[in-house]
């Protein structure tokens, strides 16, 4: 395991040692743990953009769903007949 030292701010530092006693975690674990989910936040974001790259390019290309196609799908959730997401 590596080893980083980091200066935090006393607007930080306070509230992290209040939470840290409050919750019986080391700081260490806090800092650890919120770091994992900044990650973890940014990969999904970074994911969900290159989606985004590749649907404006399929657009670009005219690679697209009718609208039509997608509100009978959408109206279809939920009900008896509910069908299957339209293709491309």
């Amino acid at each position: 395991m590596g080893v980083t030292s980091i200066r935090l701010r006393p607007d930080v530092e306070k509230p992290l040692e209040i939470l840290s006693k409050k919750l019986d975690r080391s700081k260490n674990y806090l800092i650890n743990q919120a770091i994992k989910e900044f990650l973890d936040r940014r990969a999904i974001e970074e994911e969900r953009w290159t989606e985004t790259l590749v649907a404006l390019d399929s657009v670009k290309n005219g690679v697209v769903v009718e609208e039509a196609e997608v509100v009978d799908w959408l109206k279809s959730w939920g009900t008896e007949n509910e069908q299957s997401p339209p293709k491309i």
